[in-house]
């Protein structure tokens, strides 16, 4: 059975901060699980009893996880691992919650900017509906209804034509959106075309160096070898170009992990000081944790503004609907009333 959805952030969090504590507790991570089965919603139920499956037959939680298909992000996975080879599970499920409480409430922040121009957008809508269907009951002298708008549409017959059209729109943009995050997920084309945007691109590396960073830093702190940590991180961080291999490679012949992060390309020059201090003093993990809490606050700030700028978008687009509408309603009663005057 294959489940290509990926669980809701909110619910894995809540998910993984009750195993953190049952853990923490002493309960086997078989037993903590299986009473979370029962507590999701039915159409999570199936990949959860899979994993289920899985850790009775011996596999550890992140191969449990990777069964279940897609319904548990690559970075839960990968940081999972962390815990499942050092034995520090339950420190490293209550690291997880607190980044994904993190991305939770920073998604929800975003939305509440976009509430605003949303309902002024179908506000908008709406008035231009009531128009085409207003347009349908005013009679000229010849009895012919008049198109106030100039879209051709007018009546009933017009209104039902015009919010065809607009929920098609509708739906083409859900589907749409779904497509893109599913590509971003991917590391598909829509995350390299989104890098290229100013604001956005700059969010998403300052969102992809965070989660490399926590990564490393929970691997660091386990006592993991470097290896171990750089392929850790590309699970993590997809969108990072970094070809675990040929570090590993790097590695072998002596060169410091921030000589090999440095020589990828893909890292920001921030965070490659911070790895050449850590191995410096020795506390490498220390170090990757505090970069990781101020590139998510800087991924914060720029999705907030991206969404500032979104909303100033929207309501641009309104701006441009009423004066359009008014202008159209001007030029009917101007000529109106030249057509009265002649």
């Amino acid at each position: 059975m294959a489940f290509t959805s990926q669980m809701p952030t909110k619910l894995l969090a809540e998910i993984l901060d009750r195993m953190a504590l049952s853990l923490s507790a002493g309960i086997s991570v078989q037993k903590a699980w299986k009473g979370e089965v029962a507590r999701v919603p039915r159409r999570w139920r199936g990949a959860m009893e899979m994993v289920e499956q899985s850790l009775n037959e011996g596999e550890g939680l992140s191969a449990s996880m990777a069964n279940a298909g897609e319904t548990f992000p690559p970075m839960i996975r990968g940081m999972v691992a962390v815990g499942d080879r050092t034995g520090h599970e339950a420190e490293t499920l209550r690291e997880l919650c607190g980044m994904l409480d993190h991305a939770v409430r920073t998604r929800r922040e975003l939305l509440k900017g976009l509430v605003w121009p949303a309902f002024q957008l179908v506000i908008a809508l709406l008035v231009v509906g009531f128009l085409i269907w207003v347009a349908g009951i005013i009679r000229n002298e010849r009895r012919e209804p008049i198109d106030i708008l100039g879209f051709g549409v007018v009546g009933t017959t017009g209104l039902a034509a015009y919010l065809l059209v607009v929920a098609f729109l509708a739906i083409a943009g859900w589907f749409g959106t779904r497509m893109a995050v599913a590509s971003w997920r991917r590391s598909g084309v829509v995350r390299q075309w989104l890098a290229a945007v100013p604001v956005i691109g700059t969010a998403a590396r300052a969102s992809e160096a965070a989660a490399w960073c926590r990564a490393a830093s929970l691997a660091s702190g386990a006592g993991l070898d470097a290896g171990s940590l750089v392929r850790l991180g590309a699970a993590v961080a997809p969108g990072i170009p970094l070809d675990a291999e040929r570090v590993e490679g790097r590695l072998r012949e002596g060169a410091t992990l921030a000589d090999t992060l440095r020589e990828s390309g893909g890292f920001p020059r921030t965070l490659v000081e911070g790895v050449m201090t850590g191995e410096l003093t020795g506390n490498t993990a220390e170090v990757l944790d505090r970069l990781a809490g101020q590139y998510e606050d800087e991924a914060r700030r720029l999705f907030e503004a991206s969404a500032r700028g979104a909303g100033f978008l929207v309501w641009t687009i309104v701006a441009a609907m009423i004066v359009f509408v008014i202008f159209r309603i001007f030029s009917f009663y101007v000529g109106a009333i030249q057509d009265a005057v002649g």
